[in-house]
C-alpha cells in the first residue's frame, strides 16, 4: 500500500479521488456491457455465415468429379483484385468493417466452358466472397475482445483496488486526524489545569 500523509489536505485529495472513481466506474462499466454485446453479434454474424458456407459447400458436393477437372478456370473465376473495406467505431473500437470484394472479371469464352460453368463460378465467388468477409469478421471479434479485456481490467481495477484501498485511506486518514485532535484537546486540558494551578498557587501566598 502507497504511503500517504495523515493530514487534512490529503483526506481531501482521497476524498476527490474517490468521487473521481464513483463517477467513472459506471462509464467502465457501461463500455463494458456493450463491447460484450458487440462480441457476441460480431460471433452471431460469424456463425450465420459459417452456416451459409456449409449450405454452399453440401450444394456442390455433387459437383465435385465435374469441378475437379476445371480447377484452373475456377481458380482464374474467384482470383480477387480488390477488397473494399472501410473502418467502423464499435462501441469505441475502430475495427475493419466487409463491404465488398472485386473478382478479376477477364473476358470467358463460355462456348468452350461446361454448360455448369457460369454457376459453379457464382458458387465459388460466393465462397471466396464469404470466406474475405470471416476474416474481416475474425479481425473485428479480435479486436473488440482485445478492448474488453483492457477494459474488464479497468472494471477491476477501480472495483477490486482503487474504491476499496481509498476508502480505507479515508477510514484510516479519519482515524489519525481523530486521535490528534483527542491529543490536542487533552494537552490543552492539561495545560489549563497546570495554568490554573500555578495561579492558584500563586494567589494562595
Amino acid at each position: 500500500m502507497a504511503k500517504f500523509k495523515k493530514t487534512k489536505t490529503e483526506l481531501k485529495s482521497q476524498r476527490e479521488a474517490l468521487h473521481r472513481y464513483l463517477r467513472f466506474l459506471p462509464t467502465l462499466e457501461l463500455k463494458k456491457q456493450q463491447i460484450q454485446a458487440e462480441v457476441r453479434h460480431v460471433e452471431q454474424q460469424l456463425h450465420t455465415a459459417e452456416e451459409h458456407r456449409s449450405a454452399i459447400l453440401a450444394a456442390l458436393r455433387p459437383w465435385v468429379k465435374l469441378l475437379s477437372g476445371q480447377r484452373d478456370l475456377l481458380a482464374q473465376a474467384a482470383r480477387l483484385v480488390d477488397l473494399r473495406t472501410t473502418s467502423g467505431n464499435i462501441a469505441g473500437v475502430l475495427v475493419p468493417v466487409f463491404e465488398d470484394v472485386l473478382f478479376d472479371e477477364r473476358a470467358v469464352d463460355y462456348y468452350a466452358t461446361p454448360p455448369w460453368y457460369e454457376d459453379a463460378m457464382e458458387a465459388v465467388r460466393s465462397l471466396t466472397r464469404l470466406e474475405v468477409e470471416r476474416a474481416v469478421l475474425a479481425r473485428q471479434r479480435d479486436l473488440l475482445a482485445e478492448e474488453l479485456r483492457i477494459t474488464s481490467q479497468r472494471v477491476n481495477l477501480f472495483e477490486k483496488v482503487k474504491i476499496p484501498q481509498t476508502r480505507e485511506n479515508i477510514r484510516v486518514i479519519n482515524i489519525a486526524l481523530g486521535d490528534a485532535q483527542t491529543a490536542a484537546v487533552t494537552r490543552a486540558k492539561i495545560a489549563k489545569a497546570k495554568t490554573e494551578a500555578l495561579v492558584s498557587g500563586f494567589l494562595g501566598r
